[in-house]
């Protein structure tokens, strides 16, 4: 046996690394003496405290052995129904059940941000969105997939019955002590149905902002924008482009002590020490804009939206805004002076625009290349598109390869690249005057500071590919 059952290590606190047993302060003599039965080979033992050893257990058992094996090692729990359970206790769990808990371990050990279930004529493809990318882990005809269907549903407390309508709802999982709020959706088709888990670690996704990617002189527009007494200030880009973990690390930047912080979100992705966070429910009427009149009754200095997704909400933040609160939210553009004209769509006059709009932020997520990458000599056709955003071309540029340590992709981890308007009084009296995108865009954006002229700066200096910039930024 290569290793100590994951429960038997939790309970009688011993975790084995090679030939030394490490001891939590609740060790006890028989679980040393099981220990040495079941390993058959002299162990040398060493204490630990019990903050160092539950570390110790965590971070030893989210690396250990591979899904499928018999000893399953993960610290993984649903809290759904009675009452907590771990799933690594019962050990005669129905195939589809471990089928299931496998596929979760997975996705929460390669840090996804989605799983997806398929259903298909030839049986059941399960695929995770690691770095923005789909990747396939499981493709099999022997899976049953209605079965494995019904137990997602089950965990997540949804009706079993209903297959011909779409359904929501949630999962509680703890992984290595951290606790991951699942939101699970359900969609009918041809071959059963489609189910999307969207994984959300509360603990994890909080940066300080100088960990996001910003340049110096946009994390001081930045540290402006977030001491402001009010306004609004927008975080535009596609959904995952890390939109809401910007706004939270702004959030972070205020002070606490003083400021009466209220969010407004869906769902409460990361819990923020401090702050007074609320989750919306469309289906009883807390909507965004419900949520937010209600918020402005609690005396805030600074509200979070999670979105505005319609002109009541853009009404709503517009007039809190007036009235002396400064609130930040996140909208759906496709660059930073775009959302001047989504404001316009939803209804907001330009006038109203122009009073209370402060700031515009959009960004894109570029995949890092691993250290795998190979050199290649800049070609003609890559050297024009350099000298067409302004910048000089680089002599080489590095190429995606891919080895084991990135899953044959070439990449590894993830950075941001930001476009960054700060609304001056010119830039104000221009969206009044209803100036068009173009107009705006040409005095806002210096053209080094397009989000295209910054996604090449970073393949020039070979942090990511040049492949990578042309797939997230195309011709921004």
């Amino acid at each position: 046996m290569a290793d100590l059952p994951f429960v038997f290590a939790r309970d009688q606190q011993l975790v084995l690394q090679g030939d030394r047993l490490l001891c939590g302060p609740g060790a006890t003599a028989f679980g040393l003496r099981e220990a040495r039965r079941r390993m058959r080979r002299p162990l040398a033992v060493e204490t630990l405290d019990a903050a160092a050893f539950d570390a110790l257990l965590n971070a030893h058992y989210r690396q250990g052995a591979e899904d499928g094996e018999a000893d399953l090692s993960f610290d993984l729990e649903t809290r759904n129904g009675p009452g907590l359970r771990d799933l690594l206790e019962d050990a005669t769990e129905a195939p589809v059940i471990e089928l299931v808990n496998q596929l979760l371990r997975r996705t929460v050990r390669a840090t996804a941000s989605d799983l997806h279930v398929e259903p298909h004529e030839g049986g059941l493809r399960a695929r995770v969105r690691v770095d923005g990318m789909l990747r396939s882990v499981m493709d099999r005809d022997d899976v049953p997939v209605k079965r494995v269907v019904s137990r997602l549903k089950v965990m997540a407390g949804l009706d079993t019955s209903e297959t011909r309508l779409p359904q929501d709802g949630r999962i509680g999982l703890r992984y290595g002590g951290r606790d991951i709020d699942v939101r699970i959706s359900t969609l009918p088709g041809q071959f059963g149905e489609r189910v999307v888990l969207r994984m959300l670690d509360r603990h994890s996704g909080l940066l300080p902002l100088d960990a996001l990617g910003l340049k110096p002189a946009q994390e001081a527009v930045l540290r402006r924008l977030a001491d402001r007494p009010d306004g609004i200030v927008l975080a535009t880009g596609p959904t995952g482009s890390g939109k809401t973990t910007t706004l939270y690390s702004l959030l972070q930047l205020a002070d606490h002590g003083r400021r009466n912080i209220v969010t407004v979100e869906d769902p409460i992705e990361y819990h923020l020490p401090g702050i007074s966070q609320t989750q919306t429910n469309a289906e009883i009427g807390m909507t965004f804009a419900a949520g937010l009149r209600a918020t402005l009754r609690q005396d805030p200095d600074v509200i979070l939206v999670g979105e505005i997704r319609d002109g009541e909400t853009a009404q709503v933040a517009a007039q809190a805004s007036l009235t002396g609160h400064l609130v930040f939210s996140s909208l759906h553009a496709n660059n930073s002076v775009a959302a001047v004209t989504r404001l316009r769509d939803l209804g907001l006059d330009n006038y109203l625009i122009a009073a209370t709009l402060r700031g515009i932020l959009a960004q894109r997520l570029l995949r890092r290349l691993c250290t795998c990458a190979t050199t290649a000599p800049t070609t003609p056709d890559e050297a024009a598109l350099f000298r067409a955003a302004g910048l000089e071309p680089p002599e080489t540029l590095r190429h995606a390869d891919g080895c084991d340590t990135c899953g044959g992709t070439g990449f590894a981890g993830r950075q941001g690249v930001f476009e960054i308007v700060e609304v001056d009084e010119a830039l104000s009296a221009r969206i009044g005057e209803n100036a068009s995108e173009l107009e705006l865009r040409k005095m806002a954006i210096p053209k080094d500071g397009s989000l295209l002229a910054q996604g090449l700066a970073l393949a020039a200096e070979g942090a990511t590919s040049l492949a990578e910039v042309r797939r997230v930024l195309g011709d921004l």
